[in-house]
């Protein structure tokens, strides 16, 4: 009946003989699955088709049915049908050719269309009958349940497995699986070494970037274990990337924690994906379930700075990692108003950019009024002040901090170096014995082994000069001098950050150290400032919105306090100037030198006594020469002529210049 259904038009056309299996394990060692499927060639042969007319499509062995993205074979067949060309398409079964029943259907669609037969091990299916296509579907609903439930059961064993902490997950460098299973640290001391330092690293630099950068200056290489493929378990030393640092940082395995589901394969528009998921969504998190390399705490605080070293987001709060620009609050300051943090701009202004700190993220967005416009300038001012203030007091604690961080970053090297120079010593020894013990009439070997001896010996020497070099000159012992400079170094500190090779960046991770955030708001007299230290602590400052820089103000103010009391001494203006230089005080941005007209501005801006009032002061009522001429109705002129003649009883000082003061009338002046 079978062989009713095949007409010449079937036979005139092509045979394809469709051979498929789900794995390169089933291939490799279920080979009688493909030897039957082969054998389909035979049955073709003997329903009528030639040789000649069978195409066999094996391209798709290793590769699953679930889906027909990736299995060209399968696209080539459906292709081939599509043009007519074909007369059977032969399986062994339907799940051969698709578990996908949206796959299988539209092959259906496609073979009904162009009168294609389908075989299998069972016979041979006209899809335009109704009986053979119902029963084509139906074997197809049927393969793709069957691969649902071999997932399902797979899956479920695995995710019990997983819960219990016994499945067996890729492992990072660092880490190997002992006899009985268990996640063990790798035996090889010098990769032990490299993953401490590598964390003790990035809690002195703070971002996986800079732990990159650090290694590429020192010259450092990183350990990796290869997990597949030919060198499945070799050990390899590369450069450190900083995606790789990143990775390793935020993998709870070195905390001693077994995590399983950290990214889960999700169903999409565009295909299946894989996605991040939250840590409540994990399958497995089992805390202290292997030797960690960090604890659990540390392992938070890391990932928590990798957080912080992104750009700002005003919805989480956070403030982004430090940047570039001069405003030493960035990130870190808040909007009195709204509460939420402040974002940075610059203007430009005598040829500088002046930070500004604004919230108006509702204005841009919204089109709302903007909450806060603060010129962040005396802010600045004032918040440097305050640290230098708060640091100084803890110059003995960070001296011994720095050197005791020194000290360790020394031996971890040393360590480092000397573990490298040992393993080159051991490949040297290794390779002289292999050397030694072949048969000296076998030259070819002996050549090769000698030769690998020989690099090895060079490498040995190489590591071994290295050390030594480190040792002697880079990673020297901290002697008194060295532990006198630096608690010389932080007693200095007000001059180090006020260097200008200190940069903002490193003043803004100093600010952060000791500031927890800084709320500001502005009204039209003053700023206030509510400072949140690192403890806990607070603090409230207050501002004057002065419209000039705050250290211009101060030094002006300090400038005219010394004129108040040079005044008081009788000096006049041109010698007020030359003592001011003198005590080193300098006028306006550019420092300039004072004089006899920048004293007489200051005098009359700040309304400070005139002369002549203060010559006054220890007299009785004596008059000036314009009360004087008041008093008389005379002029200028013929005061002074009065003077002159004796006509007048007057006292003579002098003020840059004589200067005369006259007795009143009721006082016997005239």
């Amino acid at each position: 009946m079978a062989d009713s259904k095949i007409k010449g038009e079937h036979l005139s056309r092509r045979a394809f003989l469709y051979i498929r299996q789900s794995t390169q394990r089933q291939v490799y060692e279920n080979t009688e699955s493909t030897k039957r499927q082969y054998a389909l060639r035979a049955r073709l042969v003997d329903m009528g088709w030639d040789e000649s007319q069978i195409e066999t499509i094996d391209s798709d062995l290793g590769q699953s049915g679930a889906q027909s993205e990736g299995r060209h074979g399968f696209q080539h067949l459906v292709s081939e049908v599509s043009l007519g060309r074909a007369g059977v398409i032969a399986g062994i079964e339907v799940s051969r050719l698709s578990r996908s029943s949206s796959d299988w259907n539209r092959l259906l669609q496609i073979a009904a269309l162009s009168n294609t037969l389908i075989m299998d091990e069972d016979g041979i299916y006209n899809v335009n009958d109704f009986n053979d296509r119902l029963l084509l579907g139906l074997k197809g609903t049927l393969s793709e349940a069957e691969l649902h439930y071999l997932q399902a059961r797979m899956r479920g064993g695995a995710l019990n497995k997983a819960k219990r902490g016994e499945l067996r997950i890729q492992i990072p460098v660092g880490y190997i699986y002992d006899e009985n299973g268990q996640i063990c640290k790798d035996p090889d001391m010098r990769v032990q070494e490299a993953i401490a330092l590598f964390f003790t690293t990035f809690k002195r630099v703070g971002s996986a970037y800079n732990v990159m950068r650090e290694y590429t200056k020192q010259g450092f290489l990183f350990p990796n274990r290869q997990f597949k493929d030919y060198r499945l378990g070799e050990l390899t030393w590369d450069a450190l990337t900083s995606s790789n640092a990143g990775r390793i940082l935020k993998n709870p395995i070195y905390a001693g924690i077994y995590v399983y589901g950290r990214t889960q394969a999700h169903h999409t528009v565009d295909g299946r994906k894989r996605k991040q998921m939250p840590k409540e969504e994990y399958h497995a998190w089992l805390p202290n379930s292997h030797p960690a390399y960090i604890s659990e705490a540390e392992f938070e605080e890391n990932n928590l700075q990798l957080a912080k070293n992104t750009r700002p987001n005003l919805e989480t709060g956070h403030g982004g990692a430090v940047r570039e620009g001069a405003a030493l609050l960035q990130g870190i300051v808040i909007c009195g108003v709204c509460g939420r943090k402040m974002q940075v701009r610059y203007k430009q202004s005598d040829h500088e950019l002046k930070p500004i700190y604004t919230c108006d993220s509702d204005y841009w967005r919204y089109g709302e009024a903007m909450c806060q416009r603060v010129a962040g300038g005396n802010i600045d001012i004032t918040i440097e002040r305050l640290i230098l203030e708060t640091i100084n007091p803890l110059t003995t604690d960070a001296a011994i901090t720095v050197q005791r961080e020194m000290t360790q970053r020394r031996d971890e090297i040393i360590r480092l170096y000397s573990k490298q120079m040992e393993q080159a010593r051991y490949d040297m020894d290794l390779a002289k014995r292999r050397y030694l013990r072949v048969d000296p009439d076998n030259r070819l070997v002996a050549a090769e082994l000698e030769r690998d001896w020989n690099q090895k010996a060079g490498a040995y020497e190489s590591a071994k000069m290295i050390y030594e070099q480190k040792c002697e000159t880079e990673i020297r012992e901290i002697d008194d001098k060295l532990r006198l400079a630096l608690e010389q170094m932080v007693s200095d500190f007000p001059k180090i950050w006020r260097d200008p090779q200190t940069s903002y960046k490193e003043k803004k991770r100093i600010a952060r150290l000791v500031l927890e955030d800084v709320t500001i708001n502005s009204d039209s007299e003053k700023i206030i400032l509510g400072i949140r230290f690192k403890g806990g602590s607070t603090k409230t400052i207050d501002i004057p919105k002065y419209t000039r820089n705050l250290n211009l103000v101060d030094k002006e103010m300090s400038a005219v306090s010394e004129i108040k009391s040079l005044l008081l001494s009788g000096l006049a203006n041109h010698e007020i100037a030359d003592a001011l230089n003198n005590s080193g005080f300098t006028y306006g941005a550019d420092d300039k030198s004072f004089n006899y007209w920048m004293v007489g501005n200051l005098i009359q801006r700040h309304n400070l006594p005139k002369r002549t009032d203060i010559a006054r002061d220890d007299t009785d009522g004596w008059l000036t020469p314009k009360e004087k001429m008041a008093e008389l109705g005379v002029s200028k002129w013929e005061l002074r002529g009065m003077r002159k003649r004796g006509e007048l009883v007057c006292k003579e000082f002098h003020l840059c210049g004589p200067t005369y003061l006259y007795k009143p009338k009721e006082s016997g002046g005239m």
